[in-house]
């Protein structure tokens, strides 16, 4: 008999700073996954390195080494978890970068399931999720629906320390339910439900 099927998740953060709420998030929903999460492993794939998109970069069909280290992470990548701050109602640079990089022929983002969390000030970065998923149209990733979570990062209780960690007990279950909500859909996308 076959073991339980395991969902492979590239989680990326779209936040270079290192005390980031965004990366924090990433770093609970590791955690999360490791101790209460049957069946998913999540890697965290850094975007930092990457280049800024320029096709003069890519030549007789290939992409510089670092772009296509990370296309073939996304790639092998069953889901998609991304954790993105909000610049200016939209994604962070890096991570559109990321996105762009991965969309190039051929589309590795394709077929995918995905989800984003953020976390931000007043609506604690749904712009930037709405704008996220807008763009995964196009790419052909299918975001999870529900739930949904946006930390409002500023708001009392305090979510994270100082170092960026998450703290908050309560954003923490809401965290595994978006992973659970990942991993069940996307054991439903690939056909191993």
């Amino acid at each position: 008999m076959a073991g339980k099927p395991i969902i492979k998740v590239a989680a990326l953060c779209g936040s270079l700073r290192k005390g980031s709420y965004n990366r924090g998030l990433l770093r609970s929903a590791i955690e999360i996954s490791k101790e209460s999460i049957d069946g998913m492993q999540i890697e965290y794939v850094e975007v930092s390195h990457l280049p800024m998109i320029n096709t003069d970069l890519e030549v007789d069909g290939k992409y510089p080494s670092a772009v296509e280290e990370f296309r073939q992470k996304i790639l092998r990548a069953d889901s998609v978890f991304f954790a993105s701050p909000e610049y200016n109602y939209s994604v962070s640079p890096v991570l559109k970068n990321a996105i762009d990089w991965a969309s190039r022929p051929p589309n590795v983002w394709a077929g995918k399931a995905a989800a984003v969390v953020s976390a931000g000030g007043d609506l604690g970065g749904g712009r930037a999720q709405y704008h996220l998923r807008q763009s995964g149209v196009y790419l052909d990733l299918h975001f999870i629906n529900k739930p949904e979570l946006m930390v409002r990062a500023f708001q009392p209780p305090a979510k994270f320390d100082q170092e960026g960690n998450l703290i908050d007990p309560q954003v923490k279950e809401n965290l595994k339910k978006v992973l659970l909500a990942l991993h069940d859909f996307s054991l439903r996308l690939v056909g191993r439900a």
